[in-house]
């Protein structure tokens, strides 16, 4: 709850239970209710209580609790002595009480009667929210409960969503009468004057000669053409009564909070259309942006939600200039986007750097013999390579790895060429880091880690494997260097490193290994996210057995899992792009074709 307005954070752990934009809507009704409610009066001095030494000072009291200073002027200045005492100036020790806090109750009975039923009943629960966070600033007891309810069964303790379904549930047909009220009343020892009892309903509720000495909020709904709203009059004992008119929320707003106020409302689905259809995708290389390639033959960078309800913003999208083929595109954390092209004799460098190869317009390195040894194009059908840049003398170098798996560090004096085989390429630490394989017939075979430092790059080796490896979100789990990382050994046999160790997994026959990640809620332990056998289902494969994590609509056509977000996105045989959080177990984003396209 750290968006709600200051004005309405002394309700915010009541206010906690509901989804965020429920409990904006709800505020504004709980800050004017608690206004007219009122605070419950802290016990003073003169209702007595077990004597607890003194809490400070006083103008009045005995002499015996009259301060020594005061006594010293007696002694020294009687005159001055006297005039304070005829001025009412004299200080003295105020005595303290254990007061019996835990004997004090505030006591709320609704009526979940014909009257009370629709828009009334959105008061009601402000009204819970109000009394409950008003007796706990008191240090007294809450309870409530519903006047139709059998007082057998109990009151609710506190407002929490399951209490507050029950309620919702106790709708009834029947009105409220004396008999229900001299049943709870009985059930809770009210007595005849409670210290602080309410009942909250119709005005029809203070008529009755039950609810005696209890106070009352009446709530009814304005009827008059155009107006959406509440009129509540708070009628407490002994006080002067207080009335407040109260803005209904937007229509679906209310039927949330009246049906089922605790689901957090799941976006609606992107529509997209034919031309903006996407074929395929992948994670950029900080992990947190979604790289979209379009049937239109351009490319969108999407970030990714952090929340089921955050709002997400337009991507950018990068359209290749006529007679250029797309290389590769990317993201980079202080740069925006990255994209490279090529035609026939120069390889283009779309998105300004730092540096002396900066600039905003575009930059062409011309091939000068290069051939052979530039990023390429992607063959038809297949995404484009992963680009990304990395500081280097206070100057932006990009790193490329192309769709043949090769990596090249881009220069405006010529590329280099600086591995091949490589199968991931992420940023561990703000560093790039990449996994490649040995080439065959090399004296030292396997799988190595590349890292990038400076003017140089070291490589670790990570012992035998095909080649095939995936990086993932849980740095704290993962290898010192590498951080979460899975490499396949030989079909079927996979190896996931840790900080300390790592584990080998045995992937069932038919499932398709996509990614690594951690399991949740504890997230504990890593493993291995597989797509099954019917291409639907994803689990999450650990040393101590596989979990169930999400499924799809449709058969998956394509699936990645982020590395630097607890985030797996997939794409339907239809077209439908799902962004799934493996922490929340809730859908981030979705985006479908349109009807027909």
């Amino acid at each position: 709850m750290s968006n709600l307005p200051p004005a309405l954070r002394p309700w915010a752990p009541q206010l906690a239970i509901f989804p965020e934009e429920l409990a904006l809507s709800l505020g504004p009704h709980v800050a004017r209710l608690a206004s007219a409610v009122g605070s419950l009066r802290p016990r003073g001095e003169t209702e007595g209580g077990e004597p607890q030494g003194y809490d400070g000072l006083a103008r009045r009291g005995t002499y015996e609790r009259l301060l020594l200073t005061e006594w010293l002027y007696a002694l020294e200045s009687p005159d001055e002595f006297i005039r304070r005492a005829a001025f009412g100036e004299h200080a003295f020790l105020k005595p303290a009480f254990k007061q019996p806090q835990g004997s004090r109750r505030t006591v709320a009975l609704l009526d979940a009667g014909p009257d009370q039923l629709g828009a009334p009943r959105i008061a009601h629960l402000a009204l819970l929210v109000v009394l409950q966070r008003r007796a706990e600033a008191a240090g007294a007891q809450f309870a409530w409960g519903v006047l139709q309810s059998s007082p057998d069964r109990g009151p609710f303790s506190a407002v929490t969503p399951s209490a507050v379904q029950s309620w919702l549930s106790a709708r009834s047909v029947v009105p409220a009468s004396g008999g229900h009220v001299a049943a709870w009343r009985a059930a809770l020892s009210l007595g005849s004057a409670p210290e602080d009892g309410w009942l909250i309903g119709g005005a029809r509720l203070a008529r009755l000669p039950e609810a005696a000495g209890l106070s009352h909020v009446e709530v009814e709904e304005v009827l008059a053409p155009g107006l959406r709203r509440l009129s509540v009059a708070v009628r407490r004992v002994a006080r002067a009564p207080a009335s407040v008119a109260l803005e209904l929320p937007a229509p679906d707003t209310c039927i949330r909070l009246l049906r089922d106020p605790f689901t957090s409302r799941t976006p609606g689905p992107v529509r997209l259309s034919n031309a903006s259809r996407v074929q395929a995708f992948f994670f950029s290389a900080d992990g947190t942006r979604l790289i979209f390639v379009r049937a239109d033959g351009s490319v969108a960078v999407q970030p990714v939600p952090h929340s089921p309800r955050a709002t997400v913003p337009k991507p950018r999208r990068f359209q290749p200039p006529p007679g250029q083929q797309l290389v590769a595109v990317g993201w980079r954390r202080n740069g925006g986007l990255l994209a490279l092209t090529r035609d026939e004799k120069v390889l283009w460098l779309h998105g300004g750097l730092k540096g002396a190869f900066g600039g905003s317009r575009p930059r062409g390195i011309p091939y000068l013999g290069y051939e052979g040894l530039l990023p390429d194009a992607p063959p038809p059908g297949l995404p484009p390579g992963l680009a990304t840049a990395f500081s280097e003398e206070g100057q932006e170098r990009v790193l490329v790895r192309d769709s043949e798996g090769r990596l090249f560090l881009v220069r405006q004096q010529g590329p280099a060429l600086l591995a091949s085989q490589v199968s991931a390429l992420t940023e561990v630490k703000r560093r790039p880091t990449f996994v490649m394989a040995s080439a065959e017939g090399s004296p030292t075979q396997g799988m190595w880690l590349g890292l990038l430092e400076g003017h140089h790059q070291r490589h670790l080796p990570l012992g035998p494997g095909d080649g095939k490896a995936f990086f993932g979100h849980a740095y704290v789990l993962g290898h010192p260097e590498a951080g979460l990382l899975a490499q396949r050994q030989s079909p079927g046999i996979w190896k996931v490193l840790l900080a300390e160790g790592e584990v080998q997994l045995h992937v069932p026959e038919g499932s398709r290994v996509v990614g690594v990640a951690v399991s949740f809620p504890d997230a504990q332990e890593a493993g291995l996210m597989l797509l099954g056998r019917d291409r639907r289902d994803f689990q999450l494969l650990c040393a101590s057995g596989r979990q169930r994590v999400a499924r799809a609509e449709d058969e998956v056509a394509h699936v990645a899992v982020s590395h630097g977000l607890s985030v797996l996105a997939w794409l339907t045989v239809k077209g439908e792009l799902v962004v799934w959080s493996l922490e929340r177990q809730a859908v981030l984003y979705r985006a479908a074709p349109e009807e027909g396209a």
